[in-house]
């Protein structure tokens, strides 16, 4: 029996996903970090037990209501807990953050700013004090009547309508009508209303075509179809509803995301003509803090704001200096942990997951909790080294603030400085689940079985490499995109290139978005110089590459219906194997019949989920195994049809690995699963949902799923931070094979924080030397060793030292 005071979190018993009944005894009131190679358990341990069994505990208190429907959810598998305090999670897998989410929403620096707005702005003479709300574009009082408060409107043109005026009507020269039946009626109509469908479209009269894509009347006329031979059409009442009016309708109303992205491409989208894109009724923009209007601060690089605010408080009334400093101090957190590049009013959509988990950190560091376990995932991810030492700053003090602080991390700086080590392993999937080390982090020296050890302790200096020789360039002249200001930049082809620069520098910008699009546009059959207008001015060498593979970390999908098996492309080679059995043909059952995305087969309680939503109503909804199937997917019937012994079920429970003897002979399946083992996802499940998986195992995926391509011409792979989320022993496999896509005369260029890959690089480009106004140029160019001597980097005493060892 443990006493109340006792200072640590015993777990005993923890048996979720692959831990082996562990038993681990961590101190309270410290930084620790749990380490393993990717799929050892160490998340399992972290968030799947230790603040699951948290939450469930908090849950008990509240509502009856609330318990009966988190007991349909689960507690998770473990024997017992003591010790365990209130926990907060900061998670890297993103909510779905909305258009209206923003920085200031997410840190909740924006409720600040309007309240000093509202209490200490400059009115014009005579108006009247309002209220915060109406300096806000998601409330009804401060939202702009024309945008709602979106700053943006969806226009579109006669040029976006009907791309080809040589086409008549009934040739389908409105090229944003729906097809089918729908179209059709539409035609009918305006012929009905004397329209000339059949004259090229450029040959109408132009108030004619006006009329027709543009008008907001909608008349009612009878319809005499023209009869088909056998077929008995009626007359019947026709709308007419114009082109302008069907796409907007269509991409605001419609619940189909292939409707919503074929209307799309009807449309532009521009700053709204009334507030300007300030989101804000003219009310709040004419007031002013320090000359300015409330959108034009929030438009500010966080850095900058700052400078602003200290300026105005400083001597002004007290109503403003109490607000400007609570500002002030909570800004500061936020810059600390290297994003004073992010300006307020930038959109959640558009942050990496790093950096809202980082943004939810420095909320927390300001909320005066303490008796708290923290649990984070990764809160390096994304970081530069330079911004890995202000991390630490942050985390020790909310140690200090008397909380404990569980971190789960593969960035060995962040370990060497744990107060107490928890490694996970020693291998992944059914090879891991042990605790191999508790304790402070010396004492890994003695576990000669851990993967971690070698990483920790053994540091020599990076291999020498011979750099490749480039077989051509890409360049880009006068490049202009968000901070990338007037830049010029060369790209090798045929080698390894790594782009590094801090947080905020602009690296995403100059490869995913300018390099990416110029390769996109030309592979879309556009002339490579005007395929990159609205990035830069000019281009020159794409020609050289035949095909643009863009590997992201965005989900394979949103529900637990998308998984591993399904996004490769296996799952029909499965089907079909399972469709050849006897008992199948006996029956009639063919490869859809195994699928459980449609009915018959399938579950229908879940509708071949496995899982059921279960809302909770103030909190987000979550899902619980199917009560009927228990998380199979399938029907009973379905289930008696055997594959050498398993069911459709058990190979989808499979892990990569094990799939791999399985269907050890069958090569269209060998193929998908041997790409999956040369990435490191030897430990994932066939049918792991895509909700379950990281934003790196997800760009593994993707990758994997390119690698199994027979592969045509020369390829450029754009690869944002491939490591994010990776063990450094999983880095190792991963390089290895980008490595070999470059030894097979392709080029891949990839985004990295990684002093270890980028010392392993053929050509470094590095840009700064800061974040956000401070950063947008190229500060370096070379091989890693003449890098790492440039004055101007902050790159380059990092490189020196992965290079040194």
């Amino acid at each position: 029996m443990h006493s109340p005071h006792d200072p640590y979190v015993r777990v005993r018993g923890a048996r979720e996903h692959n831990l082996q009944d562990v038993n681990v005894d961590i101190p309270r009131d410290t930084l620790t970090v749990f380490t393993g190679v990717s799929g050892s358990g160490k998340s399992s341990l972290a968030f799947g037990t230790i603040y699951a069994e948290a939450q469930r505990r908090y849950f008990e208190s509240v509502a009856p209501y609330a318990r009966r429907l988190i007991h349909q959810v689960g507690a998770p598998a473990v024997g017992e807990i003591t010790g365990l305090p209130p926990a907060v999670s900061l998670e890297q897998r993103r909510s779905a953050p909305g258009a209206r989410s923003s920085v200031g929403t997410v840190t909740t620096l924006s409720n600040s700013l309007r309240m000093l707005f509202s209490r200490a702005g400059d009115y014009p003479a005579g108006a009247e004090r309002l209220d915060s709300d109406a300096f806000s574009p998601n409330t009804a009082a401060g939202a702009c009547p024309q945008c709602h408060g979106l700053g943006r409107i969806h226009r579109t043109d006669e040029e976006l309508l009907v791309p080809d005026p040589s086409l008549s009507i009934r040739e389908g020269a409105i090229a944003a009508w729906p097809g089918a039946w729908q179209g059709k009626n539409l035609r009918d109509v305006l012929d009905t209303l004397g329209y000339d469908v059949d004259r090229p479209w450029r040959e109408l009269e132009a108030k004619d075509r006006e009329w027709i894509l543009f008008t907001d009347e909608q008349p009612v006329v009878t319809v005499h179809p023209v009869r088909d031979a056998g077929r008995i059409q009626r007359p019947y009442q026709g709308t007419y509803m114009s082109a302008r009016r069907y796409v907007l309708h269509t991409f605001a109303d419609t619940k189909s995301r292939t409707l919503r992205a074929k209307a799309e491409r009807f449309l532009t989208s521009v700053p709204c003509p009334v507030c300007g894109g300030s989101r804000l009724r003219p009310e709040a923009m004419a007031v002013t803090f320090a000359g300015r209007t409330i959108a034009e601060l929030a438009a500010l690089p966080l850095s900058a704001l700052a400078e602003v605010l200290a300026g105005a408080g400083a001597g002004g009334e007290e109503t403003a200096r109490v607000l400007t400093g609570d500002l002030l101090a909570r800004i500061g957190t936020v810059t600390e942990l290297g994003l004073g590049y992010l300006s307020l009013d930038r959109t959640a959509p558009t942050l990496s997951s790093g950096e809202l988990q980082r943004l939810r950190l420095a909320t927390q560091l300001r909320s005066g909790l303490f008796g708290v376990v923290y649990v984070l995932d990764e809160p390096s991810a994304g970081l530069h080294p330079a911004d890995t030492e202000s991390l630490l700053g942050v985390l020790g003090r909310l140690k200090e603030a008397g909380n404990s602080v569980f971190v789960v991390e593969h960035q060995m700086d962040v370990v060497r400085r744990a107060d107490w080590l928890v490694d996970v392993g020693p291998l992944a999937g059914e090879h891991g689940g042990r605790v191999l080390h508790s304790g402070p982090p010396e004492g890994l020296a003695e576990v000669p079985e851990s993967a971690t050890r070698r990483f920790l302790f053994d540091r020599g200096p990076a291999p020498v490499r011979q750099a490749r020789t480039p077989t051509g360039w890409i360049r880009l002249s006068g490049v202009e995109r968000h901070n990338v200001r007037g830049v010029d930049a060369a790209f090798p082809l045929g080698v390894f290139t790594a782009v590094t620069g801090v947080s905020g520098s602009g690296k995403s910008t100059l490869v995913g978005q300018v390099l990416a699009g110029v390769l996109a546009d030309r592979e879309a059959g556009e002339e490579a110089a005007g395929a990159g207008e609205q990035f830069c001015a000019s281009v020159a060498g794409p020609e050289a590459v035949d095909r643009l593979v863009q590997v992201d970390q965005k989900p394979i999908g949103r529900t637990p219906r998308s998984n591993l098996a399904t996004y490769t492309g296996l799952f029909d080679t499965v089907r079909k194997l399972f469709a050849r059995t006897e008992t199948a043909r006996e029956r009639g059952y063919t490869a859809g019949r195994f699928s459980f995305n449609v009915s018959g087969g399938r579950c229908e309680t879940c509708q071949g989920e496995g899982f059921v939503s279960v809302e909770l109503l103030f909190l987000p909804s979550t899902y619980a195994p199917c009560p009927d199937c228990h998380g199979a997917r399938y029907n009973p019937e379905t289930l008696e049809v055997t594959l050498r012994g398993l069911t459709v079920a058990h190979v989808l429970d499979l892990t990569v690995e094990s799939a791999a003897d399985f269907f050890s002979g069958t090569p269209a399946a060998e193929r998908s699963l041997t790409t999956l083992l040369d990435v490191g996802l030897g430990y994932l499940r066939l049918g792991q949902p895509a909700t379950e998986l990281s934003g790196g195992e997800a760009q593994r995926i993707k990758l994997a799923s390119e690698l199994q391509r027979t592969r045509r011409g020369h390829t450029l792979y754009l690869l944002d931070e491939p490591t994010t989320g990776l063990h450094p022993a999983d880095v190792e496999v991963l390089m290895r094979q980008l490595h070999g896509l470059v030894d097979a005369h392709n080029t891949v260029v990839v985004v990295e924080h990684d002093m270890a890959v980028v010392a392993g690089a053929d050509h470094v480009i590095d840009l700064g030397p800061g974040g956000g106004d401070r950063g947008g140029r190229i500060v370096a160019t070379g091989t890693p060793l003449e890098v790492a001597r440039a004055a101007e980097s902050r790159t380059a005493p990092y490189l020196a030292k992965a290079l040194r060892g």
